[in-house]
């Protein structure tokens, strides 16, 4: 295990109990608890029908109550075989004009349309779409690197919800422990360079955290936190976008609000 980042981190007030669910927040007297951004070492290059929960176990055993465990998109995806070839795609009509205004192979463009409910907007070869699970997304988030084959794409998970459920379950009832699990992947702006980390599928966590309080100035707000999207980010830059291999990070000492039904279209706001 590779402890590669950690901080202090307001988490108490020592006047209150500490109880499960509790988010941080300011108060008189606070005390201080250390938050770990673990790099799990050793995970193998994983194959369609590999058991992910069951590798992340064997390298990662000592989970400890209210971990939460990032899993990269990637393997997930590799794992549940969402795998397709490219020369064994045939393009329809509409994939062949998709491909004339962006210049991209039209086998490609005929996967973006399969895998999203409609096209939000094309700039150039950019193409930015809803996909099948709700989410804005460029390209639908089809992926060709860390591929072997030059032929072979990948595919987003059909239900990342559904696919951190399950790892979540099998990790709670092979250790006694109760964690989190979010799948996590580079996403885009319009309106902003470059990619960053955030949440495509959750469980048992609450994505949102949401509270009425007084600002310094005794003023009344309620802030709403997508907090999967922050430690997704988070675990992103240990994780690396290229060659790092290191698409597993267990985040150790963050406070969240347990949430069993929690899903992805909780934080979704159609375009």
């Amino acid at each position: 295990m590779w402890i590669i980042g950690t901080g202090l981190l307001l988490v108490h007030d020592v006047n209150e109990p500490l109880k499960e669910g509790y988010m941080p927040r300011v108060g008189p007297n606070v005390h201080f608890c250390q938050v770990s951004f673990l790099i799990v070492p050793g995970v193998p290059a994983i194959k369609p029908g590999d058991d992910l929960a069951g590798i992340v176990l064997k390298t990662f055993p000592d989970f400890q109550d209210g971990d939460v465990l990032v899993i990269a998109q990637k393997i997930v995806s590799k794992a549940e075989g969402r795998l397709v070839r490219l020369s064994d795609i045939t393009p329809s009509e509409a994939a062949v004009a998709l491909a004339a205004n962006t210049g991209r192979d039209p086998r490609y463009c005929q996967l973006v349309l399969d895998e999203s409910t409609r096209i939000v907007e094309v700039k150039g070869k950019v193409i930015v779409v809803e996909h099948k699970t709700g989410t804005i997304c460029t390209s639908a988030g089809i992926d060709k690197s860390n591929l072997e084959d030059a032929d072979t794409l990948l595919l987003l998970p059909i239900n990342s919800d559904k696919s951190a459920e399950g790892i979540r379950v099998l990790i709670e009832s092979k250790t006694g422990k109760r964690i989190a699990v979010i799948v996590n992947d580079s996403g885009g702006s319009p309106y902003r360079q470059g990619a960053i980390g955030e949440a495509i599928g959750f469980s048992g966590i609450k994505a949102l955290y949401e509270s009425k309080t007084k600002d310094l100035f005794g003023n009344p707000c309620a802030p709403s936190v997508n907090v999967v999207d922050q430690l997704s980010a988070t675990a992103s830059l240990l994780m690396g976008e290229a060659g790092e291999g290191t698409p597993v990070i267990v985040i150790r000492g963050v406070s969240f609000q347990r949430d069993e039904n929690a899903k992805l279209r909780d934080i979704l706001i159609s375009a």
